[in-house]
């Protein structure tokens, strides 16, 4: 008795021991599965405004890491399905297999993996992970939340450029001249004029579906709502412009609803009226001109598409492997003198790189991204984030990604994270209405 009376406190000591260091380890575990939805949207903020210098190039990753820790252990604490296969993911998965087995096979370079990150690895990710956080109408009205406060900053910025206020422009690493594109028009934190042109594009089409159901309402929003032209004048590229001013137009005669009719009208009043501002003015004319004027860019284009179809030629069925383009194509392109040429159109560069299959793969996923919207709506959700309009804006989102995709190739993490997690939530809300009908 006394021998047991002696090791039994040991044990009990122990076990306490054990159990304390267990939930110092769980706890922080715990905090990431405590607010999925703010944690997700912190890893879009994250691939937003990540600084390209090497000291904080994995900021993106590590939030992009703790997301998928931290949801999916929400998903087996609370026994949800964590993998959910759609029609959407057979595409995925088979372009996603076909761009690994090209990456592998070479020799490994950080910036080939960065981009098969942000072109299909992170995107994907979110797409199926979406519906495991945006669960419920509090959650949707978080997202819309942050796509309005995205929105207010990206326009700031970008009329703070135009203006010339660059001290009101942070981070600071934007105006710098070292780094990324377009250091001459209002690029915002990606860096490139187009991709901050279509995050501002679609970010203003969500907020005009707040303004139409009512969530975002009052002066600041009309006041947000008037500076998206502006700011996308400031861009200073006519893809934007023209896609900008075919979606207000879209809108305007396609639209049933008086109150977003009178909402685009307004918009391309106040962008009209904007553009007339900035030609008159000496001080931003002058530049504006010479962009309407400019024929470099064109002529770029018109070379780099020719040298790209010469090389899809050679390797029409396999294609010339992922990220190779740019060092192959100077060899067809003649009167340029640059070690890596860019074929500025994603359609062209996935048909180059991956041959024909690889574009098939690409338009069969483009179409059932599009099918989307086409889904049934449960009773319960129709006065929501998701509502019938939401799926009418559907289409002319995915044709604002679709225009400026053959502009530039869409390699922004950003932009590509924003629309596969609205389509990730669409999926979920398709699901959900085939298991409320009736057996």
């Amino acid at each position: 008795m006394q021998s047991i009376s002696l090791v039994a406190p040991r044990l009990r000591i122990g076990e306490h021991f054990a159990f304390r260091s267990a939930g110092i380890i769980a706890r922080p575990l715990q905090l990431l599965m405590a607010a999925p939805s703010l944690l997700f949207l912190g890893t879009l903020a994250a691939m937003l405004l990540r600084h390209p210098d090497v000291a904080f190039y994995e900021i993106d990753r590590v939030a992009f890491g703790l997301l998928i820790v931290g949801v999916a252990g929400r998903a087996v604490v609370q026994r949800q399905q964590l993998f959910v296969a759609e029609r959407v993911t057979w595409p995925m998965l088979a372009l996603t297999a076909l761009v690994l087995s090209s990456v592998i096979a070479q020799p490994f370079d950080n910036e080939t993996w960065s981009l098969l990150a942000s072109k299909f690895l992170v995107p994907f990710t979110l797409f199926h992970l979406a519906p495991l956080v945006f669960d419920g109408e509090k959650r949707f009205r978080q997202f819309e939340f942050f796509s309005i406060a995205v929105l207010a900053y990206l326009s700031f910025t970008a009329i703070a450029f135009l203006v010339g206020a660059h001290w009101l422009i942070f981070p600071r690493f934007i105006l710098d001249e070292s780094l990324g594109h377009h250091v001459d028009r209002a690029r915002g934190p990606l860096l490139q004029a187009v991709a901050n042109g279509v995050s501002l594009n679609m970010l203003g089409l969500l907020a005009l579906h707040a303004y139409r159901r009512g969530s975002a309402r009052g002066i600041k929003m009309a006041v947000l709502l008037a500076s998206v032209p502006i700011a996308i004048v400031a861009t200073m590229t006519r893809a934007i412009w023209l896609s900008f001013g075919g979606t207000v137009l879209v809108l305007i005669f396609v639209s049933k609803d008086r109150c977003l009719r009178r909402a685009c009208m307004g918009l391309a009043l106040i962008g009209g009226l904007g553009l007339a501002v900035v030609l008159g003015s000496h001080e931003f004319g002058g530049g504006l001109n010479d962009r309407l004027e400019e024929s470099g860019p064109v002529e770029y284009r018109e070379a780099v598409y020719a040298g790209g179809w010469q090389m899809f030629l050679e390797h029409p069925l396999a294609g010339w492997g992922f990220h190779q383009m740019p060092a192959e194509l100077p060899k067809y392109v003649s009167g340029y003198d640059e070690k890596l040429l860019y074929p500025h159109n994603t359609y062209l560069e996935v048909l180059v790189e991956h041959g024909v299959l690889g574009l098939a793969l690409y338009v069969w996923l483009m179409w059932e991204m599009w099918r989307l919207g086409r889904g049934a709506i449960p009773a319960a959700e129709r006065k929501g984030f998701l509502n019938r309009q939401f799926h009418l804006l559907w289409p002319i989102l995915l044709a604002v990604y679709w225009v400026n995709a053959a502009m530039v190739v869409m390699s922004y993490q950003f932009v590509n994270g924003l629309l596969f997690t609205m389509a990730g939530m669409l999926a979920a809300q398709r699901r959900r209405a085939e298991a409320s009908r009736p057996c």
